[in-house]
Protein backbone atom coordinates (compact mmCIF):
# COMPACT_ATOMS: atom_id res chain seq x y z
CA UNK A 1 0.00 0.00 0.00
CA UNK A 2 1.10 3.46 -0.73
CA UNK A 3 -0.45 6.11 1.20
CA UNK A 4 1.32 8.98 2.19
CA UNK A 5 1.82 10.18 5.49
CA UNK A 6 0.79 13.92 4.60
CA UNK A 7 -0.41 15.72 1.63
CA UNK A 8 2.26 18.14 1.46
CA UNK A 9 4.18 14.97 -0.42
CA UNK A 10 1.88 15.22 -3.14
CA UNK A 11 1.89 17.65 -5.61
CA UNK A 12 -0.15 18.53 -8.60
CA UNK A 13 1.08 18.17 -12.47
CA UNK A 14 -1.87 20.29 -14.28
CA UNK A 15 0.63 22.42 -15.49
CA UNK A 16 4.31 23.19 -15.39
CA UNK A 17 4.58 27.28 -14.64
CA UNK A 18 8.26 26.56 -13.79
CA UNK A 19 9.35 23.87 -16.22
CA UNK A 20 10.29 20.25 -15.27
CA UNK A 21 11.14 20.97 -11.21
CA UNK A 22 9.05 19.85 -8.53
CA UNK A 23 8.97 21.34 -4.83
CA UNK A 24 11.29 19.92 -2.89
CA UNK A 25 8.96 17.98 -0.89
CA UNK A 26 7.46 16.51 -3.48
CA UNK A 27 6.99 12.75 -3.57
CA UNK A 28 4.23 11.85 -6.19
CA UNK A 29 2.43 13.60 -8.69
CA UNK A 30 -1.43 14.12 -9.48
CA UNK A 31 -1.17 14.07 -13.44
CA UNK A 32 -4.64 14.87 -15.58
CA UNK A 33 -4.49 13.00 -18.86
CA UNK A 34 -7.71 13.16 -21.00
CA UNK A 35 -9.32 9.59 -19.21
CA UNK A 36 -8.56 11.50 -15.59
CA UNK A 37 -5.85 11.09 -13.69
CA UNK A 38 -2.68 9.05 -13.37
CA UNK A 39 -0.08 9.19 -10.22
CA UNK A 40 3.51 9.59 -10.71
CA UNK A 41 6.65 9.16 -8.47
CA UNK A 42 9.42 11.58 -8.55
CA UNK A 43 12.96 11.53 -7.53
CA UNK A 44 14.86 14.88 -7.46
CA UNK A 45 18.29 15.98 -8.26
CA UNK A 46 20.34 18.00 -5.95
CA UNK A 47 19.67 18.65 -2.05
CA UNK A 48 19.32 22.70 -1.93
CA UNK A 49 16.61 24.55 -3.63
CA UNK A 50 12.69 24.74 -3.15
CA UNK A 51 12.10 23.91 -6.51
CA UNK A 52 14.01 21.05 -7.87
CA UNK A 53 14.74 19.29 -11.38
CA UNK A 54 13.20 16.56 -11.58
CA UNK A 55 15.74 13.23 -11.93
CA UNK A 56 13.06 10.48 -12.82
CA UNK A 57 9.62 10.17 -12.88
CA UNK A 58 7.75 6.52 -12.23
CA UNK A 59 4.07 6.19 -13.22
CA UNK A 60 2.88 3.94 -10.50
CA UNK A 61 -1.21 3.71 -11.57
CA UNK A 62 -3.03 5.06 -14.79
CA UNK A 63 -6.78 6.48 -14.62
CA UNK A 64 -8.38 2.93 -15.38
CA UNK A 65 -7.59 1.59 -12.22
CA UNK A 66 -8.50 4.97 -10.26
CA UNK A 67 -11.41 6.76 -8.77
CA UNK A 68 -11.70 10.02 -7.25
CA UNK A 69 -13.54 10.33 -4.29
CA UNK A 70 -16.86 12.27 -3.96
CA UNK A 71 -17.99 14.47 -0.97
CA UNK A 72 -15.93 15.70 2.22
CA UNK A 73 -12.92 13.78 3.79
CA UNK A 74 -10.66 14.32 7.12
CA UNK A 75 -7.71 14.15 5.48
CA UNK A 76 -6.34 12.98 8.89
CA UNK A 77 -8.35 9.59 9.37
CA UNK A 78 -5.87 7.66 7.65
CA UNK A 79 -8.28 4.29 8.66
CA UNK A 80 -11.60 5.73 7.79
CA UNK A 81 -9.38 7.02 4.25
CA UNK A 82 -8.34 3.21 4.03
CA UNK A 83 -12.07 1.59 4.21
CA UNK A 84 -13.18 4.34 1.62
CA UNK A 85 -10.72 3.19 -0.67
CA UNK A 86 -11.56 -0.30 -0.35
CA UNK A 87 -15.36 0.45 -1.33
CA UNK A 88 -14.17 1.59 -4.58
CA UNK A 89 -13.22 -1.06 -6.11
CA UNK A 90 -9.97 0.74 -7.47
CA UNK A 91 -6.46 0.12 -7.21
CA UNK A 92 -6.07 3.66 -6.35
CA UNK A 93 -8.61 6.60 -5.19
CA UNK A 94 -7.81 10.33 -4.94
CA UNK A 95 -9.65 12.21 -2.05
CA UNK A 96 -9.64 15.76 -2.52
CA UNK A 97 -11.04 18.35 -5.23
CA UNK A 98 -8.60 19.93 -7.68
CA UNK A 99 -8.33 23.26 -5.92
CA UNK A 100 -7.75 22.19 -2.11
CA UNK A 101 -4.97 19.68 -0.76
CA UNK A 102 -5.48 16.31 -2.41
CA UNK A 103 -4.48 12.54 -1.16
CA UNK A 104 -4.12 9.31 -2.43
CA UNK A 105 -4.63 5.61 -1.49
CA UNK A 106 -3.00 3.03 -3.84
CA UNK A 107 -3.17 -0.44 -3.13
CA UNK A 108 -5.47 0.02 0.24
CA UNK A 109 -4.79 -2.56 2.93
CA UNK A 110 -6.13 -2.83 6.29
CA UNK A 111 -4.05 -5.68 7.57
CA UNK A 112 -0.96 -3.62 8.25
CA UNK A 113 -2.51 -1.38 10.79
CA UNK A 114 -2.75 -2.88 14.29
CA UNK A 115 -5.79 -3.24 16.03
CA UNK A 116 -7.18 -1.85 19.68
CA UNK A 117 -9.99 -3.76 20.88
CA UNK A 118 -12.22 -0.99 22.54
CA UNK A 119 -15.01 -3.06 25.25
CA UNK A 120 -17.76 -1.32 26.65
CA UNK A 121 -21.72 -1.44 27.15
CA UNK A 122 -24.96 -0.15 26.32
CA UNK A 123 -27.51 1.11 27.32
CA UNK A 124 -27.29 3.92 28.11
CA UNK A 125 -24.57 5.55 25.40
CA UNK A 126 -21.39 3.39 25.23
CA UNK A 127 -19.44 7.01 25.81
CA UNK A 128 -16.01 5.25 25.46
CA UNK A 129 -17.02 3.05 21.92
CA UNK A 130 -18.56 6.36 20.86
CA UNK A 131 -16.38 8.97 21.71
CA UNK A 132 -13.05 6.85 20.49
CA UNK A 133 -15.01 6.39 17.10
CA UNK A 134 -15.61 10.43 17.04
CA UNK A 135 -11.85 11.04 17.89
CA UNK A 136 -10.78 8.41 15.08
CA UNK A 137 -12.87 10.35 12.21
CA UNK A 138 -11.06 14.14 13.71
CA UNK A 139 -8.19 12.51 12.76
CA UNK A 140 -6.26 12.18 16.07
CA UNK A 141 -5.19 9.05 15.52
CA UNK A 142 -4.41 9.31 12.01
CA UNK A 143 -0.52 8.57 12.87
CA UNK A 144 -0.72 5.78 14.96
CA UNK A 145 -1.65 3.26 12.15
CA UNK A 146 -4.33 1.88 14.18
CA UNK A 147 -7.94 0.11 14.33
CA UNK A 148 -10.27 0.01 16.35
CA UNK A 149 -12.83 -3.21 16.94
CA UNK A 150 -15.92 -2.36 18.83
CA UNK A 151 -17.20 -4.73 21.45
CA UNK A 152 -20.45 -3.14 22.66
CA UNK A 153 -21.89 -5.76 24.80
CA UNK A 154 -26.43 -4.59 25.35
CA UNK A 155 -27.04 -5.63 28.58
CA UNK A 156 -30.41 -4.95 27.66
CA UNK A 157 -30.57 -8.39 26.35
CA UNK A 158 -29.23 -10.29 29.83
CA UNK A 159 -32.65 -11.83 30.97
CA UNK A 160 -32.57 -10.37 34.34
CA UNK A 161 -34.95 -8.94 36.97
CA UNK A 162 -33.30 -5.77 37.83
CA UNK A 163 -30.81 -3.72 36.37
CA UNK A 164 -28.09 -1.11 37.23
CA UNK A 165 -29.83 2.53 36.13
CA UNK A 166 -32.95 4.31 35.06
CA UNK A 167 -31.15 5.89 32.57
CA UNK A 168 -30.91 3.10 30.55
CA UNK A 169 -34.39 2.96 30.05
CA UNK A 170 -35.16 -0.23 32.49
CA UNK A 171 -38.02 -0.42 34.92
CA UNK A 172 -36.70 -1.91 37.73
CA UNK A 173 -33.06 -1.21 38.51
CA UNK A 174 -30.49 -0.77 41.63
CA UNK A 175 -30.56 2.86 42.22
CA UNK A 176 -34.15 3.49 42.13
CA UNK A 177 -35.72 0.03 43.54
CA UNK A 178 -36.00 -1.55 46.35
CA UNK A 179 -34.75 -5.55 46.14
CA UNK A 180 -36.35 -8.37 48.63
CA UNK A 181 -33.94 -11.25 47.26
CA UNK A 182 -34.13 -13.85 45.07
CA UNK A 183 -33.53 -11.28 42.15
CA UNK A 184 -31.81 -11.77 39.16
CA UNK A 185 -29.18 -8.70 39.20
CA UNK A 186 -27.60 -7.36 36.08
CA UNK A 187 -24.90 -5.31 37.63
CA UNK A 188 -20.94 -4.47 38.04
CA UNK A 189 -18.88 -5.63 40.86
CA UNK A 190 -19.70 -1.81 42.49
CA UNK A 191 -23.09 -2.87 42.33
CA UNK A 192 -22.99 -6.24 43.64
CA UNK A 193 -21.49 -4.73 46.70
CA UNK A 194 -24.34 -2.76 47.17
CA UNK A 195 -26.59 -5.26 47.18
CA UNK A 196 -24.35 -7.33 49.83
CA UNK A 197 -24.55 -3.93 52.05
CA UNK A 198 -28.08 -3.43 51.97
CA UNK A 199 -29.53 -6.61 51.26
CA UNK A 200 -27.05 -9.32 51.55
CA UNK A 201 -25.99 -12.18 49.10
CA UNK A 202 -29.11 -14.05 48.28
CA UNK A 203 -29.06 -12.79 44.63
CA UNK A 204 -28.54 -14.32 40.96
CA UNK A 205 -25.63 -12.04 39.36
CA UNK A 206 -25.05 -11.12 35.90
CA UNK A 207 -21.35 -9.29 35.69
CA UNK A 208 -22.11 -6.10 33.54
CA UNK A 209 -18.32 -4.81 33.83
CA UNK A 210 -16.91 -4.25 30.34
CA UNK A 211 -13.64 -5.67 31.74
CA UNK A 212 -15.13 -9.38 32.18
CA UNK A 213 -15.47 -9.29 28.71
CA UNK A 214 -11.62 -8.54 28.14
CA UNK A 215 -10.27 -11.20 25.48
CA UNK A 216 -7.99 -9.79 23.12
CA UNK A 217 -4.77 -7.30 23.26
CA UNK A 218 -3.98 -4.72 23.40
CA UNK A 219 -7.44 -3.09 24.15
CA UNK A 220 -9.23 -0.19 26.07
CA UNK A 221 -12.13 -0.96 28.28
CA UNK A 222 -14.59 1.52 30.57
CA UNK A 223 -14.99 0.63 33.79
CA UNK A 224 -16.39 2.54 37.26
CA UNK A 225 -13.55 1.48 39.57
CA UNK A 226 -11.56 4.12 40.13
CA UNK A 227 -8.62 2.40 41.69
CA UNK A 228 -8.34 0.46 38.48
CA UNK A 229 -7.51 3.11 35.95
CA UNK A 230 -5.05 2.99 34.22
CA UNK A 231 -2.64 0.77 32.24
CA UNK A 232 -2.04 -3.19 33.23
CA UNK A 233 -3.31 -6.86 32.84
CA UNK A 234 -7.03 -7.70 32.72
CA UNK A 235 -8.44 -11.17 32.07
CA UNK A 236 -4.55 -12.31 31.19
CA UNK A 237 -4.34 -9.58 28.73
CA UNK A 238 -2.54 -5.93 28.18
CA UNK A 239 -4.49 -2.72 27.95
CA UNK A 240 -5.60 0.47 29.62
CA UNK A 241 -8.74 1.30 31.69
CA UNK A 242 -10.49 5.02 31.75
CA UNK A 243 -12.92 5.81 34.36
CA UNK A 244 -17.09 5.84 33.69
CA UNK A 245 -17.54 9.48 33.10
CA UNK A 246 -13.57 9.88 31.54
CA UNK A 247 -13.70 13.07 28.83
CA UNK A 248 -12.60 12.30 25.52
CA UNK A 249 -8.93 13.72 26.24
CA UNK A 250 -8.62 11.54 28.96
CA UNK A 251 -9.85 8.64 26.40
CA UNK A 252 -7.57 9.59 23.45
CA UNK A 253 -4.24 10.39 26.35
CA UNK A 254 -5.05 6.49 27.64
CA UNK A 255 -5.12 5.24 23.78
CA UNK A 256 -1.64 7.27 23.16
CA UNK A 257 -0.43 6.13 26.70
CA UNK A 258 -1.29 2.82 26.28
CA UNK A 259 0.34 1.88 22.46
CA UNK A 260 3.80 3.62 23.64
CA UNK A 261 4.04 0.72 26.38
CA UNK A 262 2.39 -1.75 24.62
CA UNK A 263 5.12 -1.23 21.89
CA UNK A 264 7.90 -1.03 24.29
CA UNK A 265 6.99 -4.15 25.77
CA UNK A 266 6.32 -6.01 22.34
CA UNK A 267 10.76 -4.62 21.55
CA UNK A 268 11.01 -6.17 24.86
CA UNK A 269 9.76 -9.22 24.23
CA UNK A 270 11.27 -9.98 20.68
CA UNK A 271 14.72 -8.66 22.06
CA UNK A 272 14.64 -11.46 24.93
CA UNK A 273 13.47 -13.75 22.00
Amino acid sequence: MIFPTECKYIGSAATKPYGDTVYFLTKYLIHPVPEGFEILEVEHEGESGYLRKVKSVRRLVGPEDIAVWEGPITPHDRTGLIRKALSTGKRCTIFGANDEHQIFVLDPDLSGLETVHVYDITPPRANLSENLKILEELGFFGTENIQFAHHVRDIAKIPADVYPCRAGGFAKTLDRDSLHGGEHVACCLTGRHICGECYGDDFVFEDTCPLSQVAEEPFIARCCRAERSGIGIYNGKFGAVVHWGSSPRVMLEAVDAMLAAWRERKKEESRHG
